[in-house]
């Protein structure tokens, strides 16, 4: 998981890399923060389409009136 602080870090880095550049330990840290930032959403998206959950379609001769409203 990443925190506020980590977004905010990251930020900062990124900004100070675009005006002043960054040490060699800034630039590692940054690295190393973004990567976690990129696992963390890959984590959160893989965790939320295990959510998901399919229907099995109907075929076109069903009466439920799910599929196939009647009028």
């Amino acid at each position: 998981m990443i925190s506020e602080e980590n977004i905010k870090r990251i930020n900062e880095l990124a900004k100070k890399q675009k005006t002043v550049g960054l040490t060699p330990q800034e630039a590692e840290e940054q690295q190393f923060l973004r990567r976690l930032y990129v696992e963390t959403i890959k984590k959160n998206l893989k965790n939320s389409l295990e959510q998901l959950k399919f229907q099995k379609r109907h075929n076109h001769q069903c009466s439920c009136g799910h599929c196939h409203p009647k009028n």
